[in-house]
């Protein structure tokens, strides 16, 4: 059984007509999509306790396209790594879209990842042995939707991202800037409602980074996504809703 944000759960336990009052006329609180509270990892090494993080406190409302930056080995991948289930705090609680993913048993936690969440890496990990479209189409599969009905979905979202005519090439065939496009439409072809992205353009030339990036800006915008992005280019970070700094187990604003 999953665990359901105290936000959610408040909300609907207030109803007007429960209550016998009448409903305000300020705007409505507009709940978290992802909420962390008091958020520990420590790692048990040969040398002793690594800390990570301790009392870490964060939160994105929906919509928000979120840069983290911080200097390497800070716990950026693995802060993202906890908000999509891949690894489970040492103390703390997360919530991501209305759900506790700290509670989930590895069989929740990968329904809940297919469903809520699409992934883009620093390097694309796609099948070398399947085309693009049959990469891209692997989520569906993987959810039970029919073959016939996956491809015609996959092929949408490659026409998406500019690569209808690559439908065929497998992934040795493609520039990186299309394996990375790729795994971006592979990445939202369930339509999930967040995007986390471990530094998307990490492994691309300038130009293509910032193409990539333009694209990743379009799609969060035009799908009404929340995103949460790593990256080290401080120039696409600033193009973000706000830019976070991971520093001594803390995240700041970047100006602060």
């Amino acid at each position: 059984m999953t665990e359901k944000s105290p936000a959610v759960a408040t909300q609907a336990s207030r109803s007007p007509r429960e209550s016998g009052l009448r409903a305000p006329d300020s705007p409505l609180i507009e709940v978290p999509l992802i909420e962390v509270k008091d958020l520990e990892k420590t790692y048990r090494t040969a040398r002793g306790p690594l800390t990570l993080f301790q009392h870490l406190d964060f939160s994105v409302l929906p919509g928000e396209l979120v840069a983290i930056v911080g200097q390497s080995g800070a716990g950026k991948s693995t802060l993202l790594h906890i908000l999509g289930a891949l690894d489970a705090p040492s103390a703390g609680t997360v919530y991501c879209a209305s759900t506790n993913v700290a509670t989930l048993t590895p069989r929740q936690a990968a329904t809940f990842r297919n469903r809520e969440i699409g992934y883009v890496w620093q390097f694309h990990y796609l099948l070398p042995e399947f085309t693009a479209l049959e990469n891209v189409a692997m989520p569906l599969l993987a959810g039970g939707q029919a073959k016939r009905e996956a491809l015609v979905v996959a092929s949408n979202w490659l026409r998406e991202v500019g690569l209808e005519d690559r439908t065929d090439h497998r992934p040795g065939e493609l520039s990186g800037g299309e394996q990375q496009r790729v795994a971006l439409a592979r990445a939202l072809v369930n339509k999930p409602r967040l995007l986390l992205a471990d530094e998307p353009t990490g492994d691309l030339d300038a130009t293509t980074a910032n193409q990539v990036f333009a694209l990743l800006q379009r799609i969060h915008s035009d799908y009404g996504l929340t995103s949460v992005i790593v990256t080290h280019n401080t120039e696409l970070a600033a193009r973000c809703t706000r830019v976070m700094r991971l520093e001594a187990g803390r995240l700041l604003p970047a100006s602060a």
